[in-house]
């Protein structure tokens, strides 16, 4: 089927088939000058944000893509330059190329190798956005190898005490290989993200209590008034603490810039200046193992708390989201879609 297929919220969000979605998001890259595999792949990425319901990280960053790419800050034909540092530890310069394409030849290096060394890890400087990280760590997942990713984001976040935006959102993701699907968990460090704080601006609706605070650092609803402030670190203080040792982490290993200095995902000008890290741990080097199913089908099976539908095990719900958007097509804003559709015209 071709076309938008359902309109939901008041006319403001369209359901479109996943095919759709992939091929027009490859054919503005491939116009915009990817060669035809790393277009996919990028498209792919953002195909998977939408897909998860993370708009954010879906569709809407293309035009900004195709605007770094006019402005000569993104090479979407760039070849990444990987290099073996030690026996477990690979550095990728991505030549400020896609993020995607540059994180998955990443990812291939580190499942040839880490078989052979046990833990092996890539510190990736100079590409572009990652999008959402648990495609990556699957990816370790569904080889038997676990997993984790992590990435530095612009200052968005501030600090526990105090108001400026310093810290990223660095996210993490984890993927733990069972004899069924993966255990994944993937997770920004902030309370929200900035999309959602755009889009609560955007509509006018009152932000979650405790998501952000204003310019001042006194908490707020208003979404308007945090656009000027910062978003406050999911979990107080302990947040905070794991978005700072993410950072320093990611920064020190890749040779990348910390807070305010920090650039290049969500502005269109400015050169790329964060970091990202893989870790690849293959579980057979360590030479014992404990079977994982049944302490996860015994906490799937408990009795649900009042007020709750019962236990998930992480990545779980991101699979039924994503198995569903699947089958009734993928939920796309549709001043997006027009967006990118204007792009190959």
């Amino acid at each position: 089927m071709r076309g938008v297929i359902v309109e939901e919220h008041g006319g403001g969000v369209h359901r479109v088939p996943a095919a759709e979605h992939l091929a027009l998001t490859s054919a503005v890259l491939t116009d915009l000058g990817a060669p035809p595999g790393p277009a996919r792949e990028q498209a792919e990425m953002l195909l998977e944000g939408d897909l998860r319901g993370h708009a954010s990280h879906g569709i809407r960053r293309l035009p900004v893509l195709a605007e770094r790419i006019a402005h000569g800050v993104l090479d979407p034909a760039a070849e990444p330059e990987p290099v073996w540092r030690t026996d477990s530890v690979l550095t990728v310069d991505g030549g400020t190329g896609l993020g995607p394409p540059v994180a998955h030849r990443a990812v291939e290096a580190l499942l040839a190798r880490v078989p052979g060394t046990g833990v092996a890890v890539a510190a990736i400087r100079r590409a572009g956005h990652l999008g959402m990280l648990a495609p990556y760590v699957e990816r370790m997942a569904a080889a038997g190898v676990a997993g984790i990713a992590t990435t530095t984001s612009e200052a968005l976040v501030h600090p526990w005490g105090a108001a400026p935006a310093m810290i990223g959102t660095n996210p993490i993701a984890v993927a733990i290989p069972t004899a069924g699907e993966p255990v994944v968990l993937d997770m920004a460090t902030g309370s929200i993200s900035r999309g959602k704080v755009l889009d609560h601006a955007a509509r006018g609706e009152p932000l979650p209590a405790g998501a952000a605070v204003d310019a001042t650092g006194s908490p707020t609803t208003d979404a308007t008034a945090a656009l000027d402030g910062a978003i406050s670190p999911f979990g107080g203080p302990k947040g905070y603490a794991l978005a700072l040792v993410l950072e320093l982490l990611v920064a020190s290993l890749t040779g990348t810039a910390l807070g305010r200095d920090v650039r290049g995902t969500l502005d269109t000008t400015e050169p790329v200046t964060k970091g990202d890290l893989l870790i690849a741990f293959a579980p057979t080097a360590f030479g014992t193992g404990t079977p994982l199913d049944p302490f996860l089908d015994e906490l799937r099976a408990l009795e649900p708390a009042p007020g709750h539908h019962g236990v998930q095990v992480p990545g779980d719900r991101a699979r039924a989201v994503r198995a569903r958007n699947l089958a009734v097509g993928v939920p796309v804003d549709r001043t997006t879609w027009e967006q990118v559709r204007a792009l190959r015209t």
